[in-house]
């Protein structure tokens, strides 16, 4: 086994900017999500919110003149990742939001810099360094710091807060498929626009097919807050901050991408802060200076290579 460089300082510039959109788009997510729960059955909000992120991405492609043309094998491909990632993966995470509170299940998903890691070295052979590993346990200490605040926070019963924690390790392991999937040569080879486009298309009628399954014809809200809380969830969490992701782990792999998902409750707590007067306790600022000097550590290692 060989060693490769940090990331070059061409790859940091590359994913700079686009790390920092994912992570305030999604730390900002959990409250709009909120907004989604109630009348409307979350299977077709779910469906909505990908409907709308597929319409985007088909715009995208078009004005970008990208080729929606794919193989039948191609689309089985998208099939997969959709269901996974835009069906499963948001259904159980919509479902978690109504047992636990929002800074719960923004702190367990940052477990999935782990499945992520795990599941690359099982499926693509890709090996942890040392240094990473010790980051990501860095960063992991500082996530039960956070979990432990928010657990003692939380107006739920412990049979509550095990339900909702129970539908995030689920979303987390349909997320991960997903993740890992894009470091393989078949989905690299399908342009970012279109691969979206469709892979959200598939997600958003898996989604339909369950909603209407589960609770009849469709549904939905005629308020602003409502409306306005599928745009942003559609256009800018989902096609812009996938479009930006999607590019991420192509380029660094899918165990450092997952660092999104570490540092999103760190700033879902800030913005709570803003919005819901959320507290700080010494347990929490600890918990978050640790998350970002694991993540200093993780993302400056060595990555080991074959």
């Amino acid at each position: 086994m060989s060693f490769v460089p940090p990331l070059s300082d061409a790859a940091k510039g590359r994913v700079a900017l686009p790390f920092a959109i994912v992570t305030l788009l999604w730390g900002s997510t959990w409250l709009v999500i909120r907004g989604q729960l109630g009348e409307v059955p979350v299977s077709w909000s779910v469906c909505y919110r990908f409907l709308t992120a597929a319409i985007t991405m088909f715009i995208v492609a078009l004005f970008t003149r990208t080729s929606l043309r794919l193989t039948l094998r191609q689309h089985g491909l998208l099939t997969v990742m959709g269901i996974c990632i835009f069906c499963l993966n948001f259904n159980f995470v919509y479902r978690a939001e109504a047992h636990v509170t929002s800074g719960i299940v923004a702190v367990v998903f940052a477990l999935l810099l782990v499945y992520n890691a795990l599941l690359g070295r099982l499926f693509l052979g890709q090996p942890l360094s040392r240094p990473f590993l010790a980051g990501s346990a860095v960063a992991m200490a500082g996530i039960g710091l956070l979990f432990e605040h928010e657990l003692r926070a939380s107006p739920h019963s412990p049979h509550e807060t095990a339900l909702g924690v129970g539908f995030v390790l689920l979303a987390l392991l349909f997320a991960s498929i997903s993740n890992v999937m894009q470091s393989t040569e078949r989905m690299r080879a399908i342009p970012m626009p279109a691969m979206l486009a469709w892979g959200m298309t598939w997600g958003a009628l898996a989604n339909a097919l369950v909603a209407y399954a589960t609770f009849g014809p469709p549904r939905i809200l005629l308020t602003p807050i409502y409306l306005g809380g599928v745009l942003y969830l559609g256009v800018l969490a989902s096609a812009l901050a996938f479009t930006l992701y999607f590019n991420m782990i192509r380029l660094i792999g899918p165990a450092r991408g997952g660092y999104v998902n570490v540092l999103t409750p760190v700033l879902a707590m800030v913005l709570s802060t803003i919005f819901e007067h959320y507290r700080w306790s010494v347990e929490a600022v600890l918990g978050g200076v640790l998350v970002i000097a694991g993540l200093v550590v993780a993302m400056r290692a060595r990555s080991p290579a074959r």
